[in-house]
């Protein structure tokens, strides 16, 4: 449920930032090579090993539709969120099969069918490359700064991965620039949908419920991996468990969380606070409001607008839930004696940091204020409009390829090229409609915040008003279709300078302009910052040594935990649910209406089967899929939520109240047994094993 804000700032206030010590019991997003294995050991009496890390680690996935998931069986199945496929089962479906609404059901693996634009990546290697990376940008500053560590970065993943097209390298910024890490990824490009529930039964309870407990989805699906045409053999995988699972018993979480901002400064956390997080919230309550009237004008529409408004309506919960907690001024209190602890205890060894990060990157809080809604509209234009995309990759694509690989930006380098053409070239529907409901909003919105005299609004709309310039674009282009869109690709720069496609036109028109924001953004934003921050994480390393977690940053990582509940203004919320309690939930009503299958199966399901349980592992967005595994390296759960206390878990880490929320195996096995009829998927993840003892 939805915790008033009174609530929501008294727990805070047990919060010691991260910065300020080393991390408390349960805290932590750790990466595999700096994993704290004994002091879990010690603290639940688990057998944490080498060994126990590596299988943990080989049988974790990373999807690039931004969530994880893990291999459960040795032939390439993999489970993951309802929510993290949705998008596949939108784009497979049609206005005769709708995937979404009726679910995704197969008898047998020929019926498994590719999700476009889906890419799973399996980490094989860390190594550390920091000395390479900081040695780059050695007394450069500005853009200089960040493009020669751009080029160093790039030459670093090209020289790990080589020429090997199943590997994907990834140099990854840790403690905000204190270390660099190469990550090395066994990749699949071919990852086909296998099973998903309907929409109703994963996301039962619908927004009213979401970052709430108790809870009652089903959140789950999987995927397989394909190589060659054939399913993988994959002997690395996470033994199925589909046993009740025990209050406190000791849990982990190997996935890939997206983004923290708990090693940041105070001046830019009040940036969030004050700029960045309530402008962003205006955008998604407008967005949300005409997506739902989008959605009430045809059943079609309704179909096509149910993921983006699923996705609209989370990420403004979710950023409601981290206001509240940046609202609390004991927050900010703590991470100042935080940083004046970090200042006090390296003291005496000051000369090993260079001037006064913590005031430089305060100093750089007025050009990044300066410069924020001109770089949002016009350099992070678009406003998630498919084409829009398509065409800024196919003109800055063509114009970053033409230059020496050490001159490109990053996102072009040639270790991203695949990826980059595999999200540019799998074939999948685009919605006019949608399209044009994006591009209109976002270009009404710039006219808004940046004014109509000015001369960004002026570059982007010309004398067109908002509905009319996304109309023609829309209506004109050709980039719908995948075939122009490879010839374009293929065709590089002469091809698109040729294109006479308006959304082609309208990119090159303002593709100045956002270079010239990036540029400036780069040079008084990114690289004065970035350079404090290698600082500041000297600081940090030198007053408590490396027993500390680094921000999230998509990569793999493993928290740890229990099975527990939390007391909540003095009412005690309990572990558990079980599937009986989905029945008595039920109103017959949306959000709360049973899914017709599960409405058929209420005398045949077990009622005492634990559905979904809370946690206390330490997760954030990104983590979504993630497999909860018990200390034998079984999966018992797929993480997919987390109450809405956690949502400050992007600043900071409260166990009194943090909980992961997980939907159990055993709800799982018992839904695909005897609610979706799916034997052939039973015995593949027991192995002929009786599901449950």
């Amino acid at each position: 449920m939805l915790r008033p804000a009174a609530a929501l700032l008294a727990v805070s206030l047990t919060l010691t930032p991260v910065l300020a010590s080393k991390a408390r019991a349960d805290e932590g997003m750790w990466t595999f090579d700096n994993f704290p294995a004994a002091r879990v050991n010690q603290t639940y009496g688990t057998r944490i090993d080498q060994a126990w890390l590596d299988r943990v680690r080989n049988a974790s996935v990373r999807l690039t539709t931004g969530c994880s998931a893990s291999l459960v069986s040795p032939e390439g199945l993999v489970l993951t969120n309802h929510h993290c496929i949705v998008g596949c089962a939108q784009d497979l479906s049609s206005a005769q099969t709708d995937y979404v609404a009726k679910g995704f059901l197969t008898r047998a693996r020929t019926e498994e069918k590719q999700c476009p634009g889906m890419q799973a990546e399996i980490l094989t290697s860390i190594a550390d490359v920091t000395e390479r990376v900081t040695g780059a940008g050695a007394g450069k500053s500005g853009q200089d700064f960040v493009r020669a560590r751009d080029a160093e970065t790039a030459r670093i993943e090209a020289e790990g991965c080589g020429t090997d097209a199943s590997l994907r390298c990834q140099v990854v910024s840790l403690y905000r620039g204190g270390q660099y890490k190469l990550y090395k990824y066994r990749k699949y490009a071919d990852v086909r949908l296998a099973f998903a529930p309907e929409f109703q039964a994963a996301f039962f309870g619908g927004d009213p419920d979401n970052f709430s407990f108790p809870r009652y989805a089903l959140d789950s699906a999987f995927v397989r991996l394909y190589e060659n045409g054939r399913p993988i053999a994959s002997p690395a995988y996470l033994p199925w468990n589909a046993e009740a699972p025990k209050e406190n018993e000791p849990v982990f979480v190997s996935g890939n969380p997206g983004s923290t901002n708990r090693l940041q400064t105070v001046s830019q956390l009040q940036t969030l606070r004050d700029l960045v997080i309530p402008h962003q919230q205006l955008q998604r309550s407008e967005l949300r409001g005409r997506l739902i009237r989008f959605s009430q004008e045809s059943p079609e529409n309704k179909r096509i607008a149910t993921d983006p408004l699923f996705g609209v309506e989370n990420s403004y919960k979710n950023y409601y839930g981290r206001m509240r907690f940046l609202a609390d001024p004991a927050f900010f209190e703590g991470k100042r004696r935080a940083e004046a602890e970090v200042q006090s205890r390296i003291a005496s060894r000051r000369n090993q940091i260079s001037g006064d990060p913590w005031r430089e990157i305060a100093e750089v809080q007025d050009d990044y204020a300066e410069l924020y809604l001109p770089y949002t509209y016009v350099e992070g234009g678009g406003g998630g409009s498919s084409l829009y995309g398509y065409a800024r990759t196919l003109v800055r694509g063509a114009q970053e390829r033409a230059k020496p690989a050490s001159q490109r930006l990053p996102e072009f380098s040639e270790s991203r090229l695949p990826l980059i053409e595999k999200n540019l070239l799998d074939a999948r529907p685009v919605e006019p409609e949608l399209e044009e409901l994006y591009l209109s909003f976002w270009l009404s919105k710039a006219r808004e915040f940046l004014t109509a005299d000015d001369p960004d609004t002026r570059l982007l709309l010309g004398r067109d008003s908002p509905d009319t310039l996304a109309d023609r674009l829309v209506t004109g282009t050709r980039l719908a279709d995948p075939a122009e869109r490879a010839r374009l690709w293929k065709g590089g720069l002469a091809a698109i300078q040729a294109s006479q496609d308006p959304m082609i036109q309208y990119v090159l028109r303002t593709e100045g302009r956002g270079r010239e924001l990036r540029r400036q953004w780069e040079q008084r934003v990114t690289a004065p910052t970035d350079r404090a921050s290698e600082q500041i994480a000297k600081a940090q390393f030198l007053a408590y040594g490396d027993d500390v977690y680094p921000d999230a940053t998509f990569t793999l990582r493993l928290s740890y935990g229990k099975i527990a509940g939390w007391t909540e203004r003095g009412r005690r919320i309990p572990a558990f649910t079980y599937i009986k309690g989905l029945y008595e939930r039920a109103t017959g009503q949306e959000p709360f209406e049973l899914a017709p299958r599960w409405a058929a199966a209420r005398t045949r399901v077990k009622g005492d089967t634990v559905f979904d349980m809370a946690s206390t592992n330490d997760i954030i967005g990104g983590n979504s899929g993630s497999p909860l595994i018990n200390a034998r390296g079984e999966v018992i759960g797929a993480v997919f939520d987390s109450n809405l206390a956690a949502l400050g878990g992007a600043y900071g880490y409260v166990g009194e109240t943090n909980r992961s929320v997980t939907v159990s195996t055993a709800a799982i096995t018992e839904a695909l047994r005897t609610v979706y009829d799916q034997p052939q998927l039973v015995r593949e993840l027991t192995g002929g094993r009786r599901a449950t003892r």
